[in-house]
């Protein structure tokens, strides 16, 4: 669920963004893992942080969730053959992850159907609900101001970002509703939000009697609406810093003909209304990033774009950078303007004679200045300009006889409506965004290394909750908590890379719950806990999941564990051929993959209202040796958190599978071992030492392999299980 500063973002809705990016929920030597970009298709359910569409924070689908008839675990043929495990079709086996309901989760209901019923009179509100009447009034005076029948407000910033800052939450003020996926319309008559499955509980607990809610997603119903809404000859607002290119794109082609008109207006009309109340402007200092965290120099990353412009068959005379990971990238520069990313409000347009940044002066220091060469005016030396003036600024450059380059999906309608469409070359991700997806070796091992220090939080955390889970005293917020303070006392910590997932028992069967101080579930050895969590760290972003049981899990709890585990592995030992397209992604697109990216694996397993089973793990794609023609590739895992003894069904497991994880734990022995020894955390050391025991064979559980012939004949047969 992270964003990645050198890769994509988790990958997710997030391949993802916690890659990204979480990816996130996404980091100079911050691992390619997010949320939005970065996800692998290997969910049992449509779970939507797997399909490199989440907006970091888990901030919702930017496509639809995936409705398959089983789950998209896709694991190698145990025959080694790489031609063979190169093959992503489904095989009849897998029909057996289908076995045992592979439900859809429900939205989050944690506490009761407390919601509102504004179809009685007077109506039922309850103590969560925010009050809109005044600002919907306000907000339609400004309407009336500009002429318009709609007012869209999306729920994103000016920069596509997964997670955005309290300053930028409009839809959130407006209608009450704080989900992080949604979008709000505001007529002169009624007001409307569209959001998916995961938030309507939400909705119907915050929102107001003002605002109908929609059980979708999408464009084309939000004009659907606005078609029976608004009269013909209607002006339709929208702040064109909100809209992405492709959004914009499918609202026009929506009302094309309908005698209804899309309207770009500058100046925010909720802003207005907010008033004095929107937060500020941050303002904490933008540093340089140490060169020993760095994988190259920003002049070495300025002089590889400007080769790349040189090269291009359509030479153009300038890249802008829209996307914050690609200037916090580009400069090795650091904030905390985000949520969960090291990122600072800015542009960059770069040319072949100077480099613009848009950002705000004040916020650099003396030294960061002097970093940039910014009091020069040379090919390399940084001009910082007003934030605020990057529309203008580009709109006088598209003037003259250039072309600027662009990718697409970062880039806002308004900055693209200023630029005449013969002066554009556009690609749908920026050369910035492409070149920090694969890592050099410093930057590999730089993100390895944090993850060692990682897995030491994590293991800190699992033998805690070992020794007080069984006296009832931890529940999923504080546990939460914990692992977050864990994380914040290793070395180079800059804070969680995304919302911890913090799930017990049912609430594990939502793959994007989070706990909250007042909602929350008390930990159990009775139940199953599912922590999917992250860190910021200066030399690298993580992202792990690992769900355990403490007491004594059900015959099924383990075959279905098992079987997840059996996907993971698979996935993790998978050859492909180089260039393969899928598991790599920024936002809701697919990259093809490259020695040196970095994504998650992360297969899972929800069984609606009783328990959920996710295991993620972060892997550096590597060249795969093997006898034949061609170029192949595979995964090396950089996550070292053993997985749970207690859950593992050694009989399911094939000779392949136990010596991949045998091996596994020699790994996380070596290199997690030491760095506990040298902390002297000696308890957690015998902890390791006892979780990384060698696994050996044992013969199958007759009934296991009973239901394993049953629906295997089924599979054969074509029926749908």
């Amino acid at each position: 669920m992270t964003r990645d500063l050198h890769s994509p973002p988790r990958a997710t809705q997030s391949f993802s963004a916690h890659l990204a990016p979480r990816a996130s929920k996404t980091k100079d030597q911050r691992g390619t893992l997010h949320p939005a970009a970065r996800r692998l298709l290997l969910d049992a359910s449509p779970h939507p942080r797997l399909l490199a569409q989440e907006r970091p924070g888990g901030r919702g689908p930017r496509k639809s969730p995936l409705s398959l008839p089983c789950p998209s675990i896709h694991p190698a043929p145990a025959s080694g053959d790489p031609m063979a495990r190169a093959h992503w079709g489904c095989c009849p086996w897998l029909v057996l992850l289908c076995a045992c309901a592979w439900g859809r989760p429900k939205a989050v209901d944690v506490g009761g159907q407390d919601v509102r019923n504004c179809s009685i009179n007077p109506p039922y509100l309850p103590v969560t609900v925010v009050n809109t009447t005044v600002s919907l009034t306000a907000l339609r005076q400004q309407m009336e101001t500009q002429n318009l029948s709609a007012y869209i407000i999306p729920d994103t910033d000016a920069h596509m970002n997964e997670y955005i800052s309290q300053r930028d939450e409009r839809r959130a003020w407006i209608t009450g509703f704080t989900g992080s996926a949604g979008t709000a319309v505001v007529t002169m008559k009624k007001a409307a939000v569209w959001t998916d499955s995961r938030y309507w509980t939400q909705a119907e607990r915050q929102m107001d009697c003002n605002w109908e809610l929609h059980k979708e997603v999408g464009t084309t119903p939000i004009v659907t609406w606005l078609l029976t809404e608004i009269p013909a000859g209607g002006r339709v607002g929208f702040d064109p810093f909100l809209l992405s290119i492709d959004t914009w794109e499918s609202y026009d082609l929506a009302l094309q003909g309908s005698n209804r008109h899309l309207v770009s207006i500058i100046t925010n009309l909720v802003d207005l209304v907010w008033g004095s109340e929107r937060p500020p402007v941050p303002n904490q200092s933008i540093y340089a990033l140490q060169e020993a965290f760095t994988g190259s120099t920003w002049q070495e990353k300025v002089s590889g774009v400007r080769s790349q412009m040189q090269k291009h068959q359509k030479t153009p005379t300038a890249v802008l950078l829209s996307a914050l990971e690609e200037t916090a990238w580009l400069f090795n520069l650091r904030a905390s303007d985000i949520p969960y990313n090291p990122f600072f409000y800015s542009y960059a347009l770069l040319t072949d004679s100077s480099i613009r940044l848009f950002a705000n002066k004040s916020r650099f220091s003396s030294e960061t200045l002097t970093y940039l060469n910014s009091s020069c005016t040379g090919p390399m030396c940084v001009q910082i300009e007003d934030y605020s003036q990057v529309r203008d600024s580009i709109q006088a450059y598209a003037l003259g006889d250039v072309r600027i380059w662009i990718g697409t999906s970062y880039t806002t309608y308004g900055i693209y409506e200023v630029i005449p469409k013969e002066k554009l070359v556009t690609d749908t991700y920026s050369p910035v965004m492409i070149t920090k997806a694969v890592k050099n070796s410093k930057e590999q091992a730089l993100l390895k290394a944090s993850h060692v220090r990682d897995a030491v939080a994590v293991i800190r955390y699992l033998v805690w909750l070992e020794k007080n889970v069984p006296k009832g005293t931890v529940d999923e917020f504080s546990g939460a908590e914990l692992v977050d303070k864990f994380r914040g006392e290793e070395q180079f910590s800059s804070g969680p890379s995304f919302q911890t997932i913090s799930a017990s028992g049912l609430n594990a069967a939502l793959p994007h719950y989070s706990p909250t101080r007042e909602l929350n579930r008390k930990l159990s050895s009775d139940e199953m806990y599912l922590l999917d969590s992250g860190g910021q760290y200066w030399d690298g972003t993580t992202d792990i999941t690992r769900t355990v049981h403490w007491g004594t899990p059900s015959t099924f709890q383990k075959e279905a564990y098992t079987r997840v585990l059996i996907g993971n592995i698979d996935l993790s030992r998978l050859i492909f051929p180089a260039a393969t397209s899928g598991p790599v992604g920024f936002q809701s697109n697919n990259i093809a993959m490259a020695k040196g990216m970095f994504t998650s694996i992360e297969p899972g397993y929800y069984k609606d209202g009783e328990f959920g089973i996710r295991l993620e793990d972060v892997a550096l794609v590597v060249e795969a040796k093997t006898k034949y023609p061609g170029s192949y590739l595979t995964f090396e895992v950089v996550s070292f958190v053993p997985y749970d003894r207690n859950l593992i069904d050694v009989s399911l497991l094939s000779s392949e599978h136990l010596q991949y994880l045998n091996r596994y734990y020699q790994t996380i022995r070596e290199k997690v071992g030491p760095e506990l020894q040298k902390r002297q955390l000696l308890e957690e050391f015998q902890w390791l030492q006892q979780h990384t025991e060698p696994l050996s064979a044992k013969a199958p559980d007759p009934a296991s392999w009973a239901s394993v012939l049953v629906v295997s004949t089924l599979a054969i047969l074509g029926w749908s299980v």
